[in-house]
């Protein structure tokens, strides 16, 4: 989790498996995004769901950040925690589909966080990492807290 995932660079068939793993482990723990690293393959493969639209973005990169918003975040690989992590209110990504084909995101609101989430996984960053005010971690394992946080990513 603390090292730099590689490029995927050709779409091979080896990555639809891999893809559709990573989402379905993703729904069964109600997250709202994942990182190949997440499930042990050291690739540059992000999933991430919104409401009823999957993104799936291979080797993907941020071009563009604009902006500042503070949100609350949590993760999967770190369950129970959550914290304030300052983020890009807009970014821009471009990558390339399951299917190999260049595209480019432009994402806003929790999109845009949670592609910032996750491509910090890509590069051996943790959200913790990225807290200003260290007070506002929080352990919330046994308490109501977590309905008001963001998914885990």
């Amino acid at each position: 989790m603390r090292r730099r995932a590689r490029a995927v660079g050709r779409i091979t068939p080896q990555i639809q498996p891999l893809v559709d793993d990573m989402v379905a482990v993703m729904r069964q723990a109600n997250g709202v995004g994942l990182a190949a690293p997440q499930v042990g393959v050291n690739k540059r493969v992000i999933v991430a769901q919104v409401e009823d639209r999957l993104h799936v973005l291979i080797d993907p990169e941020i071009v563009r950040r604009d902006g500042e918003e503070l949100g609350t975040e949590g993760c999967l690989s770190i369950p129970g925690i959550i914290a304030e992590v300052p983020r890009a209110a807009r970014v821009v990504v471009k990558g390339k589909n399951r299917k190999g084909k260049g595209i480019t995101l432009r994402a806003t609101g929790l999109l845009a966080r949670i592609l910032q989430h996750e491509v910090d996984h890509l590069d051996g960053i943790l959200f913790l990492d990225r807290v200003q005010d260290k007070s506002t971690i929080r352990d919330v394992a046994a308490s109501s807290e977590t309905d008001a946080a963001v998914p885990p990513a």
